[in-house]
C-alpha cells in the first residue's frame, strides 16, 4: 500500500517549558494536544485516532483519552521505540488514515525527567527486565558510553577528528540563538567544544545533548480535511522504519538502522537525498549526526565528519541546514526522546514558518529522522520525508 498523498500534517505544537515544576505529565500531554489542534483549526471531537508512547501515564492511550477528553476514538497506537517512536507514530497514522481506520490522528509526547529527578531514564522502560542485561553488565548503562564507542571507532576507521564532531554543536548553537525557548542560546566555537570537559572519550560535554522536560504534538489528517483548513499544506510522502540490535555480538558500530529506514523513505517518496533542502537529524550526541549524514545518503560512509565541518550544517551558509531550532544539543530533548521535536521543526521549515533568520529557501522537500535506543546497541530508526504543497 502506497502512502503517497494519503495524509497531511495539519497541526503541530511544542511545549515551551524546559523544566516542568508544578506540571504533571498528563497535563503536559493535554497542553500539547490542545495546542496542536488549535494550530490545525480542529477540535477534540474531530479526533478519532490517538497515538502515544510509554511517556503517557497510566494505561497510556486509555488514560490519556479520558484525561484529554477524546470521545470519538476508533483507532489507538502505543508503539514505543524510544526517541524514534513519534516518527513511527506519524508513519502509522498515515497508514491508518490510508486504510480508513481514522480521519484525524493526534500524536502526543510529554515527560518531565528533570522535575522528577529521573536523569536520563526513559519513562515506562524497565531496564532491569531486559534479557540481554546479564551480558552487558560490565558496560556502564549510561548511553554516552555507547556513543563514545561509536565515535572512537569512526575516528579509527575513517580519520574523523574531534574538530569535525565539534562542528555539529557549532552549527546547532548558531541556530539556537534565534530560539527564545532554547536551553543554550550562546554561540560556541570549535575550540569551546574541545575545551569543555571530557565526559566519555572522545566526547566532550558540548558533544552531548541537553536533558529537559517538555513535549509536543502532531495532528495528521485525511487530505480532504487538510485542504479545507487555513494552514500551509505539508504532505507525508515517504516513511521508513528499521530496527538494529547487537545480534549476539555480530554488530557493525558504524552503520545505524537509519541506512535501511532512510532508503525505504526515499524509495517511497520517489526522490533522492539531493532533493532535500533541510534535515531534522537526531542529535543525542554529535556523532549521532555524523553517522546519520552517511546512512541517510547525504554523503559517503566515512565522510560524515568532512560533510559537517566548516559550517556546512548552518542555515544560510552550508549545503544542508539541520536542526534550525537548536536541536537536542542546544534547544530541547524532552524526556530524553528527541524524535517529536525533529518532526516539529521539519514541519515549520516545510511550511516556511521557521524563524526568519534560519528559514531555508529550498523547503519543498524536508526530512526528519529519529534514533531510539543506543546507536552502539539495540535501536530503532524512523525516517519521514515531507513535501510542501
Amino acid at each position: 500500500m502506497s502512502i503517497q498523498g494519503a495524509a497531511y500534517i495539519a497541526g503541530i505544537y511544542e511545549h515551551p517549558v524546559r523544566r516542568a515544576e508544578g506540571l504533571s505529565t498528563a497535563q503536559m500531554h493535554a497542553d500539547v494536544a490542545l495546542g496542536a489542534l488549535e494550530d490545525a483549526g480542529l477540535s477534540l471531537d474531530d479526533v478519532d485516532g490517538y497515538f502515544c508512547g510509554a511517556d503517557a501515564p497510566g494505561l497510556g492511550a486509555l488514560t490519556m483519552a479520558e484525561y484529554i477528553g477524546l470521545r470519538n476514538l476508533r483507532h489507538v497506537d502505543t508503539t514505543e521505540s524510544g526517541g524514534s517512536a513519534y516518527l513511527l507514530h506519524v508513519a502509522h497514522a498515515v497508514e491508518a488514515i490510508a486504510a480508513g481506520h481514522c480521519n484525524v490522528a493526534l500524536i502526543t509526547m510529554a515527560d518531565r525527567p528533570l522535575a522528577a529527578g529521573a536523569g536520563t531514564k526513559l519513562a515506562g522502560v524497565d531496564r532491569d527486565t531486559m534479557p540481554n542485561l546479564p551480558f552487558q553488565a560490565a558496560v556502564p548503562p549510561h548511553p554516552m558510553y555507547g556513543y563514545a564507542m561509536v565515535a572512537r571507532r569512526h575516528m579509527h576507521e575513517f580519520g574523523t577528528t574531534p574538530e569535525q564532531l565539534a562542528w555539529v554543536r557549532v552549527a546547532a548553537s548558531h541556530h539556537a540563538r534565534h530560539n527564545p525557548n532554547a536551553v543554550h542560546r550562546e554561540v560556541v566555537s570549535v575550540r569551546d567544544v574541545l575545551d569543555s570537559p571530557l565526559v566519555a572519550d572522545p566526547l566532550h560535554r558540548l558533544d552531548c545533548c541537553v536533558v529537559t522536560d517538555g513535549g509536543g504534538a502532531v495532528v495528521v489528517t485525511r487530505p480532504e480535511i487538510a485542504k479545507r483548513l487555513a494552514r500551509p499544506k505539508v504532505k507525508v510522502i515517504g516513511t521508513g522504519t528499521a530496527v538494529k540490535h547487537p545480534d549476539g555480538g555480530r554488530i557493525d558500530l558504524l552503520t545505524s538502522a537509519g541506512a535501511r529506514s532512510g532508503a525505504a523513505a526515499f524509495a517511497e517518496a520517489g526522490i533522492t537525498p539531493a532533493d532535500i533542502g533541510y534535515a531534522s537529524l537526531y542529535d543525542s550526541f554529535t556523532i549521532t549526526v555524523i553517522v546519520q549524514l552517511e546512512d541517510l545518503g547525504f554523503c559517503a560512509k566515512g565522510k560524515g565528519g568532512w560533510f559537517a565541518a566548516d559550517g556546512n550544517l548552518i542555515a544560510g551558509e552550508g549545503r544542508l541546514p539541520f536542526n534550525t531550532d537548536g536541536g537536542g544539543l542546544c534547544n530541547n530533548h524532552p524526556g530524553n526522546k528527541g524524535g517529536m521535536t525533529k518532526i516539529l521543526e521539519a514541519v515549520r521549515q516545510c511550511r516556511g514558518e521557521a524563524h526568519p533568520a534560519v528559514q531555508v529557501a529550498r523547503h519543498e522537500f524536508v526530512l526528519a529522522h529519529g534514533t531510539g535506543g543506543n546507536l552502539a546497541g539495540t535501536h530503532a530508526a524512523g525516517t519521514l520525508i515531507l513535501a510542501a504543497e
